[in-house]
């Protein structure tokens, strides 16, 4: 295993050869090293930003079951516990419906439903876990990719210098508007939403919340997530107009928007962070695979942010994939053939189909006023309340225990 310091920005003339090039070091990257980095592995990251600007993101996730469970069986999970919200309960309701669909731990059979996980610690725990076992090119930014037969060369752009590493797997984990996907000419498909998103961190002196809830409203669903049991962070979609209006408007005029659309379900509220706004997306990879290089993330695919299952796909991605270079490894295999890669883009690419069309789903039905619509929604989550099976099957869907499992989720 090659294994220089990882420190070292600066490349020799001479091109070095990994085993993996990972472009991307947000976290879904961060994960498919880790969960190689004991296996003996030559691993580079590659990523355009310097480490601490991509650990600041200033962003918190729903971080799934399966998700916490893929990074216990990685090894880094116990560093993280400490630092995440644990949720006791899911509620889902339309709008300001008094009717609930409440879920709790029992669905699952385990201690917590879901976690509110901030982007920083998970980037910087990852960090400190690869520490010695990569080596970094950080920042450099990917000017090119060329395939050969037996590996791809990247050409590296640090300030004015270019070098070359060659690797046996290029993997593009670098975002929706992946440049390792566009330098393999990979087509991806779907659309813009309506909407955009407006992010902010909000605190709630006078109640506790150890619930994450979803309000679906006729302009859109609002997420709410806790973080601690004061303070939580809100996803509240709305048109695009709107959403702008909204981060643009006083903040004590937001505030009692916020606290009308929460229905007071958490007393007073104030903002402690900026209002960030960024556009919806649905986006499907025609393939995530091609010789010498795989997708993972938001480089493969884009869902709507409603259910809060975006990143717990890219960690998915990155579980599985790091499971069939391992087991390629094992059986001699080159796990930069595309017969190895097409085993991941088999498993993948249809899980991420049924997650991309049930959050469209929910999107399309639950955001308009259109009253038989309407009415046949609340009908369905009446139902849902009362039918335990379909509760128990919604929650394992939602929690990410219902597909296959990766390896890595049953250590």
């Amino acid at each position: 295993m090659i294994c220089p310091d990882p420190l070292l920005n600066d490349v020799p003339s001479e091109a070095q050869l990994f085993d993996l090039a990972i472009v991307g070091g947000g976290v879904v990257g961060l994960t498919l090293a880790a969960a190689l980095r004991d296996r003996g592995l030559a691993i580079a990251i590659v990523e355009s930003r310097p480490k601490n600007v991509v650990a600041d993101r200033l962003r918190a996730y729903h971080f799934s079951l399966l998700s916490s469970r893929i990074l216990a069986g990685i090894g880094v999970w116990p560093q993280i516990e400490s630092q995440v919200a644990k949720f006791q309960g899911i509620r889902l309701s339309d709008g300001d419906e008094n009717s609930v669909v409440e879920f709790s731990p029992r669905e699952t059979e385990s201690e917590h439903l879901g976690y509110g996980a901030e982007h920083r610690v998970l980037v910087t725990e990852l960090q400190q876990f690869l520490e010695d076992h990569v080596q970094w090119f950080c920042p450099n930014k990917v000017t090119a990719i060329t395939n050969q037969s037996a590996w791809s060369e990247l050409a590296l752009t640090q300030g004015a210098e270019t070098h070359i590493i060659r690797a046996k797997l290029v993997v593009g984990a670098d975002g929706p508007k992946s440049e390792v996907r566009q330098f393999a000419g990979i087509e991806a498909r779907g659309w813009k939403y309506w909407q955009s998103c407006v992010t902010a961190r909000i605190h709630h002196p006078e109640v506790e919340n150890h619930a994450a809830f979803e309000r679906f409203w006729p302009t859109g669903p609002m997420g709410v997530l806790p973080l601690d049991p004061h303070h939580s962070q809100i996803v509240w979609t709305a048109p695009h107009a709107d959403a702008k209006a909204w981060q643009l408007l006083p903040e004590s005029e937001f505030i009692d928007k916020l606290e009308a659309y929460t229905s007071g379900l958490l007393g007073s509220l104030s903002l402690i962070s900026p209002r960030q706004v960024f556009p919806v997306q649905l986006l499907q990879c025609d393939r995530y695979v091609q010789p010498r290089l795989a997708l993972v993330g938001d480089a493969a695919h884009c869902c709507h942010p409603v259910g809060g299952q975006g990143l717990n796909q890219g960690i998915r991605d990155a579980a599985a994939l790091a499971e069939i270079i391992e087991a390629a490894v094992e059986r001699d295999q080159d796990p930069g053939s595309l017969a190895v890669l097409k085993r991941y883009e088999r498993w993948r690419k249809p899980e991420n189909y049924i997650v991309l069309g049930l959050t469209d789903l929910l999107d399309r039905s639950f955001s308009n006023a259109f009253w038989p619509l309407q009415w046949s929604r609340r009908v369905a989550l009446g139902i849902m309340k009362r039918l335990s099976p379909l509760k128990v099957f919604s929650i394992r869907l939602m929690t990410g225990l219902l597909l296959r499992l990766p390896s890595l989720a049953q250590r």
